[in-house]
């Protein structure tokens, strides 16, 4: 039996913290930086830069499967941040965007990093796929800046919004599709068009693979991903469903379900977060992937950005890729035949295995 193993890592190209020194005038302003899990991320999650992604990529070349073939990541990307200049010149009435490599350039160290994605794909062992236009749930976070909610203005005059609201988890700005009203679904539709053409637009092919920032979807919306040419979608194998005025519904899923539309759905089975503490996350992974094998299942690992990057904290994105080095290493070591994969692959192998029966 084929032992398949595919990391997917979320958050990439969406701005969280600007820096420190945002991170600590926010803080002292009274903004909630640190519950909810946000506090790894506030002090440590930033857009990479270019040492970030080469000290990346030098682990990741230095381990090949038994075909060759380098230690593969499916960086999932936000395409698109708030152009905040524009919106806040509108007196905070309309939205605006940019692509993600225009913010990449008024960041330090982000200038030219996007010249290092290129290769990433050029050499395929960083190809990226669709993690939504924004990281964030712009219908939300616009009606907070209209109607002059205090933490919301200050978060924005930093150039963020991944703080804690008040009103969570009702309210989260980090959530694109949480669903606040049914008729806001129109909007999503809008959302995930633009989103994809803008993927298509920057690196040259479509996306067919979509993870939902922080899980909240509308089924629904699923047609419309379809539509754009997104043939996987990402879920957790029960989902809470959002249907608008706070009702959710409980919808359960598996890895390889097909809708009629064509979706395939993704749930991953192992998880990498070696930023947070608390976990010896090399010996828990090994046993997730252990256990996927056991059952003849892909290895699917989620491992986020934050625990990549080092432009806030350089030994964050230091311990980040020690322990990945090491976590790969073994996986070398345990399991020989092991075969590194993007997502979208499995996806085709998915098929094709349906395909011949």
């Amino acid at each position: 039996m084929r032992k398949i193993l595919v990391i997917e890592s979320d958050d990439w190209g969406s701005i969280r913290m600007p820096s420190l020194a945002s991170f600590e005038k926010l803080e002292k302003s009274g903004l909630d930086l640190r519950s909810a899990d946000a506090e790894r991320f506030n002090l440590n999650d930033t857009l990479a830069t270019s040492q970030d992604l080469g000290n990346l990529f030098e682990v990741l070349s230095g381990i090949k499967d038994k075909n060759g073939i380098y230690a593969t990541f499916t960086p999932l990307t936000i395409v698109a941040n708030p152009n905040f200049q524009k919106i806040k010149e509108s007196n905070f009435q309309n939205y605006f965007y940019e692509p993600f490599t225009e913010t990449l350039k008024r960041y330090a160290g982000c200038e030219h990093s996007f010249d290092l994605w290129q290769e990433g794909i050029e050499k395929k062992m960083f190809v990226p796929q669709m993690h939504g236009r924004e990281h964030l749930n712009v219908s939300a976070w616009m009606k907070d800046l209209k109607t002059g909610e205090r933490d919301t203005l200050l978060a924005f005059d930093e150039g963020m919004w991944g703080f804690v609201p008040s009103k969570y988890p009702e309210t989260d700005y980090q959530a694109a599709f949480l669903l606040a009203d049914p008729a806001e679904l129109e909007y999503q539709k809008n959302i995930i068009t633009e989103g994809t053409q803008l993927f298509e637009t920057i690196f040259g092919y479509k996306a067919e693979y979509f993870v939902p920032p922080n899980g909240p979807f509308n089924n629904s919306l699923n047609k419309t991903l379809a539509d754009n040419g997104i043939k996987l979608r990402s879920s957790s194998k029960i989902q809470e469903e959002p249907l608008g005025f706070g009702n959710k519904r409980k919808v359960l899923h598996y890895l390889g379900q097909k809708e009629r539309n064509g979706i395939r759905f993704i749930t991953r089975n192992c998880f990498f977060e070696p930023g947070q503490s608390g976990k010896d996350w090399i010996d828990s992974c090994l046993y997730d992937i252990k256990t996927a094998f056991r059952w003849h299942k892909p290895a699917i690992i989620s491992s986020h950005r934050v625990n990549y990057i080092g432009a806030i904290n350089p030994a964050n994105r230091d311990n980040g890729l020690l322990l990945l080095s090491r976590l790969l290493l073994e996986i070398i070591r345990i399991w020989p035949d092991v075969e590194f994969m993007t997502t979208p692959q499995l996806g085709e192998l998915m098929n094709k295995d349906e395909n011949n029966g």
